[in-house]
């Protein structure tokens, strides 16, 4: 496929999955008192009880555009698939003083970790409040390019550094991670410049990003112990397949087996598009260690 055709090809793509209508959640919870740190929750649609949970951590390259809403129709599509599903939200980088730029920066160092690890820990509360009958035992984790980075950073707290506030004392309690198109290896998405230098700002300048990649870089966080799996567009313009596969191989050289699902003919986004076969894909990989 030329060039050309792989960007109008991924320019329908993206179309697709924004054209659905935002899905208001049956009830949303707050895990702190920032107006980012809340929680949408979706009941399963078929009334089960004993449902597992998804939670689900947005992308958009860590930055204040793009919030959770935008995933809001792939939390309804999980829902319709049987899941109790929790939609998080968390503060993302925007055009402030420390860090201006030519457009919105990624991430907040440490907010955008603080939030993720106070969503996770408020998480089986809240459950119990807002949806009880949902089986809070039967946690899977999954997020989409940022996002998937956050949901593998997520699994990987108790191998953080000493000395990190965000460290567990034990691995989560978790079934599993399924990411998709994570930003999963730090040094493969500097070299192929992921999201216009997402990671850089991310972590900030260089000798901070230095100090800050063992806390953060989820290639580094390995091996966790819980079984993940990453499912990756072939044809993905925006976080490409070699990022995966550069994870994929960090695992290995740890000791652990990371399962790669590799989609023909798939970019970016039909990975939380419920129109696009590859979300079918995705639900599928999520009930096999949800169920």
């Amino acid at each position: 496929m030329s060039d050309s055709a792989a960007r109008d090809r991924d320019a329908v793509e993206t179309e697709s999955a924004f054209s659905h209508p935002t899905v208001a959640p049956d009830a949303t919870a707050a895990y702190g008192t920032h107006p980012d740190q809340v929680i949408d929750f979706y009941a399963p649609r078929d009334g089960r009880a004993g449902a597992p949970v998804v939670v689900v951590l947005h992308g958009g390259a860590w930055r204040a555009p793009y919030d959770r809403q935008h995933v809001s129709p792939l939390a309804d599509f999980l829902a319709r698939r049987g899941f109790a599903v929790a939609n998080v939200e968390y503060r993302r980088g925007s055009e402030i003083p420390q860090q201006r730029g030519s457009g919105p920066v990624a991430g907040r160092w440490p907010e955008t970790f603080d939030d993720v690890a106070a969503a996770m820990d408020a998480l089986p509360a809240l459950l119990a409040r807002e949806l009880p009958a949902a089986d809070a035992r039967r946690i899977v984790v999954t997020g989409h390019s940022a996002g998937g980075h956050l949901a593998l950073w997520a699994a990987a707290r108790h191998v953080l550094p000493e000395g990190s506030p965000w460290r567990l004392p034990a691995a989560p309690p978790l079934r599993g991670v399924v990411a998709l198109a994570p930003i999963a290896d730090f040094t493969a998405a500097v070299e192929l410049d992921v999201c216009s230098g997402a990671v850089g700002q991310l972590l900030g300048r260089e000798e901070d990003f230095a100090a800050r990649s063992p806390y953060a870089d989820p290639a580094v966080l390995l091996p966790t112990g819980i079984a993940t799996v990453l499912v990756q567009g072939r044809t993905d313009l925006t976080v490409p397949q070699a990022v995966a596969e550069a994870f994929v191989d960090a695992a290995a050289k740890a000791g652990e087996t990371v399962g790669l699902t590799l989609l023909e003919e798939v970019g970016h986004f039909p990975l939380i598009d419920p129109a696009a076969d590859a979300c079918a894909v995705v639900a599928e990989e999520i009930a096999q260690l949800a169920w």
